[in-house]
């Protein structure tokens, strides 16, 4: 996956992104947080562990993305995000008070730049053959 980089390799980084995100918090409130938060739950083993795997999942996608994005990377995503939410209000095709929408509208864009910061140095090396190198063995 690392060497043959298509547009295969990007959907599966965004849906272990997408997973992730989703997994963690969604409005419906099946996910972790949906869970942790729910009525009659104590916190035990099993409720640590999976947000224990959740949390190394965070930092891995959160680490790439930032080492590879940056954070003017990360910021002008989120900002090309923003303005596309701002049009879709603009013209009449989501309203501002379905939050609900917005909700899963954002989480589905902030999946999408995490995948992008996963996938990036394969997008930069097929559009400059530049290629990244992060750890130098001597």
């Amino acid at each position: 996956m690392a060497k043959n980089f298509t547009t295969g390799s990007f959907v599966a980084r965004w849906g272990f992104a997408a997973a992730l995100v989703f997994g963690t918090y969604n409005p419906s409130g099946y996910s972790y947080i949906g869970w942790l938060m729910s009525e009659g739950v104590t916190f035990g083993p099993v409720l640590a562990i999976v947000g224990l795997v959740l949390l190394i999942a965070w930092i891995i996608y959160l680490r790439a993305t930032l080492l590879s994005l940056g954070w003017l990377g990360v910021s002008l995503g989120a900002a090309l995000f923003a303005a596309i939410v701002w049009l879709l209000v603009d013209i009449g095709w989501l309203s501002i008070h379905s939050t609900g929408v917005i909700a899963y509208l954002a989480l589905l864009l902030l999946s999408i730049i995490l995948a992008t910061g996963m996938s990036w140095s394969h997008i930069r090396r097929r559009l400059t053959g530049q290629i990244d190198v992060d750890d130098v063995e001597g």
